[in-house]
């Protein structure tokens, strides 16, 4: 019988540590497979006060800020060498390149700002959806490369002069690949057939917002021929009242349409009053209530939409509590989790009640005595006088996240990786660490699939090892 006992408890161990497997989740697109940053994988090491996660791999890549995706054992990443856009699928365990569709671009920025890809890419099962900073649309085999359509947006659409290219990643919805366009004078935002890549509808634009009223003086809104549609705000399908919402951020507020028609349900004015200026983070649906943020002195809002789907009530709105530049904010606890400011140096991860859009907590990223910090004159490097050792660089910044169950995976703009709580009360923090391969800017949202955690810089593509088991 003893050994009967120990041989039971033997097994329930051996199934125990071998049922420590990730339950793993694709990332298809951007922001993950609920197109939100949340991921529902586990168990992994999100703990790395004492151990930071290995590093799996490490390939070398054009420019861009698109954050790779993944489906099964492939990941596709967009990226620019020389005067080329390259779609490249690779192996997630190695790296190496499977297959590669490249053209032709002449982008480049007004800004300086880099010349490649800004939208990630959109995969099914055998189709690969990319969009490129000149507008070319293309779609092509997931097995091996090959083009199967694709749309030259500036060539189809009036697409008028924007400010840094095309930015806002597409989305899937069932036979329907969505993309906003920004085309003139009522193409902002279009359905393709995903088979040809064929028109099913277009909406929003002059028919939208001409006469509509603003949040200036009450001053009502005159569109013009040349009015930028563009967002780089990248839309999203959600459930609101047991009806699907597509949600789009314009350049000049809050859309919500039927996604299989394109018919309009409501819109909202919200456009910051600076001309240079832009929408970038994506609508976030808690309920029945839709939150935006935007820089440029706007803040953010939440609405509360009726049950009919097509009227809405503004149940706050704040310019001061969270202003989103381009990292999508997300809610956990109550509460709004993201990071706030326009520059570098006004970047702050801040928590904001969801109920009142109230700040419960701010941090710029350190939270030590800055007295303790000095730069290494030779390489840049951050010095803690009080270790004389080199730490990753103290601030955020304008980061992005991803959340893991009761954690964030936070990444700054200068290559921080941190891991902090979803915690309404402070901010607590769970180790940190940098790479040589993640510099600024590091503007691509961290990506997870497999107990994987990919990250991506203008010139390095990471692959780093989170599972539990991990050597």
């Amino acid at each position: 019988m003893k050994n009967i006992s120990v041989q039971i408890l033997s097994l329930a161990i051996w199934l125990a540590l071998s049922s420590v497997n990730v339950t793993a989740e694709d990332w298809p697109w951007f922001l993950g497979p609920r197109h939100t940053g949340v991921s529902d994988e586990g168990p992994l090491t999100l703990d790395w006060t004492s151990r930071t996660p290995p590093v799996m791999w490490k390939e070398s890549i054009g420019t861009g800020y698109s954050a790779p995706s993944v489906l099964g054992e492939r990941l596709v990443i967009h990226h620019r060498e020389g005067n080329q856009e390259i779609v490249s699928c690779r192996n997630v365990e190695t790296g190496k390149e499977v297959w590669a569709h490249a053209y032709p671009t002449t982008y480049e920025d007004p800004y300086g700002y880099n010349n490649g890809p800004r939208c990630s890419p959109v995969l099914a099962q055998d189709r690969c959806f990319t969009l490129g900073a000149e507008g070319m649309l293309v779609c092509t085999s997931m097995t091996n490369g090959e083009l199967v359509w694709k749309k030259d947006l500036r060539k189809e659409f009036t697409l008028p002069e924007s400010f840094f290219g095309i930015g806002c990643s597409p989305i899937l919805d069932e036979d329907r690949l969505i993309v906003l366009v920004g085309g003139q004078p009522n193409s902002g935002v279009v359905a393709f057939d995903i088979k040809d890549g064929s028109i099913l509808w277009q909406a929003v634009g002059k028919d939208t917002w001409d006469g509509v009223e603003t949040d200036q003086g009450g001053r009502k809104h005159e569109w013009s021929d040349d009015e930028m549609v563009v967002s780089y705000s990248s839309p999203n399908i959600a459930e609101i009242h047991g009806e699907k919402h597509l949600l789009c951020l314009m350049r000049q507020g809050l859309v919500s349409l039927n996604p299989r028609t394109g018919i309009e349900n409501f819109h909202y004015w919200f456009r910051p009053k600076v001309h240079e200026s832009v929408n970038a983070a994506r609508p976030l649906v808690i309920g029945n209530r839709v939150f935006v943020s935007a820089a440029y002195q706007l803040g953010s809002a939440m609405l509360e939409v009726d049950a009919d789907g097509k009227r809405y009530k503004e149940v706050w709105r704040d310019r001061t509590n969270m202003l989103a530049h381009w990292s999508t904010p997300i809610y956990a606890d109550g509460c709004i989790y993201g990071f706030s400011g326009r520059h570098e140096n006004e970047g702050e991860l801040r928590c904001i009640n969801a109920v009142d859009g109230k700040v419960l907590w701010k941090t710029i990223g350190y939270e030590g005595d800055l007295k303790d910090l000095s730069r290494d004159q030779t390489t840049g490097h951050i010095i803690d006088a009080t270790t004389g050792k080199e730490i990753p660089y103290p601030y955020f910044g304008r980061g992005s996240m991803i959340q893991v169950g009761p954690r964030f995976i936070v990444l700054g703009e200068r290559g921080t990786i941190s891991v902090v709580e979803v915690n309404r009360n402070k901010f607590v923090e769970h180790g940190r660490f940098s790479l040589e391969q993640i510099t600024y800017p590091a503007w691509a949202a961290p990506v997870l699939s497999g107990g994987k955690l990919f990250l991506r810089s203008e010139k390095w593509i990471v692959c780093l090892d989170l599972k539990v088991n991990n050597p």
